[in-house]
C-alpha cells in the first residue's frame, strides 16, 4: 500500500471544498475554508492512526508485554503509555449474547483462524453474522437484501495473513465499537443480551470498516431498520 503524500492530501482538500472556489477564478480562494477542511481530514487520519496503534497496543498487552516494553517501542515513558492507553476494554463474554449470537461467534474465531489472522475484523463479524439463518439475516432479508450476497463479498474481502493460531484474538477498535452500539441497541430495546440483529446494526453504525462499507453498498440502512428484527 502506497502512503498518500502531501501532494496527494492537499489534492483531496481542494477537491472536497467546494466552497473555497469563488466562480470566475478571478479572486483567491477562500484559504480560511481550505483550513478548515485540511483540519478535519487532519484529524480523521490522525484518528485512524490512533486506532491503527491501540489495536497493536491490545495485542502486545494481549500476548504478555510489559507497559515498560510497549512504552520503549512507542519511544516514550511506561508512565505515558499506560496513562494513554491503559482504560480496559469491556469484555463480552457468552453470557452477555443470545444463544444465536454466541453461535455466529463459533464462525467468526474460524473465519479468523481459517484465514491466519491475528485480529477480529469487522469483516470477521460480519462472515459470522451472515453464515447461518439468524436475526441478522432475517433483519436483512426485510430489507430486501440477500444474506448470502452480503456473506460472499465478505469472503471476497476476507485476506489470508501469516500468523499462527492464537487461543485469544483480540478485536480491532471498529469491533468493539460495533459491539458496543449494538449493546446500546440491545438495551434500548429492553433485552437482557446482544443479539444477531444487534451486532449487525452496530457494524453498520461504526460507519468505518470492511464490514460498514459492505452493508453500504449493499444498500443496507440502520437508521431505517434498526427498529425491525
Amino acid at each position: 500500500m502506497t502512503l498518500p503524500d502531501l501532494d496527494d492530501l492537499i489534492a483531496e482538500v481542494d477537491r472536497r471544498c467546494d466552497t473555497a472556489h469563488r466562480p470566475g477564478g478571478q479572486e483567491q480562494p477562500d484559504w480560511l475554508a481550505l483550513l478548515t477542511v485540511a483540519a478535519q481530514l487532519a484529524g480523521q487520519l490522525q484518528a485512524l492512526a490512533d486506532d491503527l496503534v491501540e489495536d497493536y497496543v491490545e495485542h502486545c498487552r494481549m500476548h504478555g508485554s510489559s507497559w515498560t516494553d510497549i512504552g520503549g517501542a512507542l519511544g516514550v515513558s511506561r508512565q505515558a503509555v499506560q496513562q494513554r492507553f491503559h482504560a480496559p476494554h469491556k469484555r463480552y463474554g457468552p453470557e452477555t449474547m443470545t444463544e444465536g449470537l454466541r453461535q455466529a461467534m463459533v464462525h467468526v474465531k474460524q473465519a479468523a483462524v481459517h484465514h491466519r489472522n491475528n485480529y477480529i475484523g469487522t469483516e470477521h463479524l460480519l462472515w459470522g453474522l451472515t453464515a447461518e439463518d439468524n436475526t441478522a439475516t432475517r433483519l436483512l432479508r426485510a430489507a430486501e437484501i440477500a444474506p448470502e450476497t452480503v456473506h460472499r463479498s465478505v469472503g471476497d474481502r476476507l485476506s489470508m495473513g501469516a500468523s499462527q493460531a492464537a487461543e485469544r484474538i483480540a478485536w480491532t477498535p471498529y469491533s468493539r465499537k460495533a459491539i458496543a452500539l449494538a449493546e446500546a441497541r440491545s438495551g434500548e430495546r429492553g433485552a437482557e443480551r446482544i443479539d444477531c440483529d444487534d451486532l449487525l446494526v452496530g457494524l453498520a453504525g461504526v460507519g468505518r470498516g470492511v464490514a460498514a462499507d459492505i452493508l453500504t453498498e449493499a444498500g443496507f440502512d440502520p437508521a431505517a431498520t434498526a427498529t425491525n428484527a
